[in-house]
């Protein structure tokens, strides 16, 4: 890995950033606030957040094993990303690579920063190789993204692959967890000491089930933490999020329930879906839904609206012609689908 000064943007390295009411002071003696020019009544709203949400952090560390100081906490996980742009790459200099097809923000974010984002197609079982991926990077590439278990194609990537990458790649690499809760492979958080130029992606919107609540997880040094938090909004992570992230935390036991739950629905639903007569493939998956392939994508998604049933058609997404994600739910919502499926007159 390159020097991590060497990696970063010049001026976001040499920045000073804001600095608020709630940075310069953060006790909690205090009973009397005359310093961040908030209303007085209204209680507590009418206070600003604690701008690095340092009770929350407490308490997700030792269920992730990790420090403190490890953990970035933002607005989704697309705040994550978008950070990471505006921290290591330069407008119209610098570039990153990913995988095609993925998750599209990635390239949203590159073009919202003005930096060019080279696509790296996968092969026909959804996988690539290090090799691929350097090949395509230059000395201007600053980050590379994967995404395991992927997005939209349910398949976690090659381990030996990713950890090939690492220990190949001079940038930093961040691998996009969001879906692994629903996956038998590891964790990368486990090897976070070992990686530098690692950042791991998580989120409380999936297996949490908090989407609405908009709260993701950046893992990695606590330099690459420090940076993310030099640049972020001063109060990114509302109280209300906080507070309801510290409700989720004390009763995690739920999150094990629910996974269990998803994957023992995930187990019948996909067995069921392969006897329709539309399903044409049923992708593997390691996630909380599956991409399918169906004999014509576009006229079933238009079916299933109109029986009140959304599913995504991914069929403009590389390699995924007359695909269909499916996300798994309830078994009453799985049994609405199957049954508006069997219905379906195919011509």
């Amino acid at each position: 890995m390159k020097p991590l000064q060497e990696l970063t943007r010049p001026n976001i390295w040499a920045l000073k950033p804001y600095s608020s009411a709630r940075d310069e002071y953060s006790g909690a003696e205090a009973s009397i606030f005359l310093d961040a020019n908030e209303n007085p009544y209204n209680t507590p709203n009418n206070r600003y957040p604690d701008p690095l949400q340092k009770e929350l952090k407490n308490l997700i560390a030792p269920v992730k094993k990790v420090l403190p100081s490890q953990l970035f906490l933002g607005n989704g996980s697309d705040e994550a990303i978008d950070l990471m742009y505006r921290a290591f790459c330069r407008p119209g200099v610098d570039n990153v690579v990913a995988i095609d097809p993925t998750y599209g923000m990635y390239q949203v974010c590159a073009e919202v920063n003005d930096v060019e984002y080279r696509k790296v197609q996968l092969d026909e079982n959804f996988q690539f190789t290090a090799d691929s991926l350097l090949a395509a990077s230059d000395e201007h590439t600053k980050l590379i993204f994967l995404c395991s278990p992927n997005n939209p194609t349910g398949n976690n990537l090659c381990r030996e692959e990713i950890i090939a990458l690492l220990q190949g790649f001079e940038g930093l690499v961040i691998i996009d967890e969001a879906y692994a809760d629903f996956s038998d492979a590891p964790s990368f958080l486990l090897d976070l000491e070992k990686y530098p130029n690692m950042v791991v992606l998580q989120t409380f919107s999936k297996a949490w089930g908090c989407a609405a609540i908009r709260l993701g997880m950046a893992f990695a040094h606590a330099d690459i933490i420090g940076i993310l938090n030099k640049i972020k909004y001063p109060y990114n992570v509302n109280r209300l999020t906080q507070q309801e992230a510290v409700r989720m935390m004390e009763q995690h036991y739920r999150v094990k329930e629910w996974v269990g739950s998803l994957l023992e629905e995930r187990t019948r639903l996909v067995r069921e879906f392969k006897k329709l007569p539309c399903c044409q493939h049923v992708y593997p998956t390691d996630a909380n839904f599956f991409l399918t392939r169906v004999t014509d994508a576009k006229k079933i998604y238009d079916y299933l609206v109109s029986q009140g049933i959304i599913v995504r058609n991914r069929s403009n997404i590389t390699l995924c012609k007359d695909c269909l994600r499916i996300t798994i739910g309830t078994r009453p919502e799985n049994d609405a689908l199957l049954d508006a499926l069997k219905k379906l007159k195919l011509q």
